[in-house]
């Protein structure tokens, strides 16, 4: 930063400069703004195809007794089942202790960290015999990656498996997967 004060008999910069420099931050400005527009109206857009192929076009072709269709275009129509899965915070121990009640325990991930400072390289090296008996600051960790949920819960619904869907936030539904 410049000291204006200290450094104002130093500084020349002349009235085109500034103008400049203030033209350029106004056209930031509208980009700005435009770039914040273009993003709440892809949001919005992003929830009309969701509801649409998710939706609307699967319970219309239900109704027909489709599974798909072909149109005058040749683009290929089909209904197609899909998984989603999220387990909240507020449930993550319950289901965490589901999974190890039931064996399924190898979905979670755990990780376990001690923070060193400067200079404690052999305090680092010595980490597995210390943890426990010298009483370091260990932060612990636990998730399961979402993608690795979803196809869990896939391979549940497709064997036939029962399980707690709520619990796992569990979502099965249909698509429309629209192919040209």
């Amino acid at each position: 930063m410049i000291d204006f004060e200290k450094d104002a008999d130093a500084l020349t910069i002349d009235d085109d400069e500034i103008k400049g420099i203030a033209e350029l931050a106004k056209r930031a400005k509208v980009l700005q703004t435009e770039v914040e527009e273009l993003e709440a109206v892809m949001k919005e857009r992003k929830d009309q195809l969701r509801k649409l192929t998710e939706q609307t076009i699967p319970e219309a072709l239900a109704e027909t007794g489709m599974k798909g269709f072909i149109m005058e275009d040749g683009s290929k129509v089909e209904i197609k089942d899909f998984y989603s899965a999220s387990i909240s915070a507020a449930r993550k121990a319950e289901a965490f202790q589901w999974l190890r009640d039931h064996k399924m325990d190898d979905l979670i991930k755990n990780t376990v960290s001690v923070r060193f400072g400067r200079g404690e390289d052999e305090l680092c090296s010595r980490l597995l015999e210390l943890l426990g008996t010298q009483g370091y600051p260990v932060q612990q960790t636990e998730k399961i990656e979402p993608m690795t949920l979803k196809a869990w819960v896939k391979e549940q619904v497709e064997r036939g498996n029962e399980f707690p869907t709520e619990l796992f936030g569990a979502y099965i539904g249909q698509k429309a997967i629209i192919k040209s």
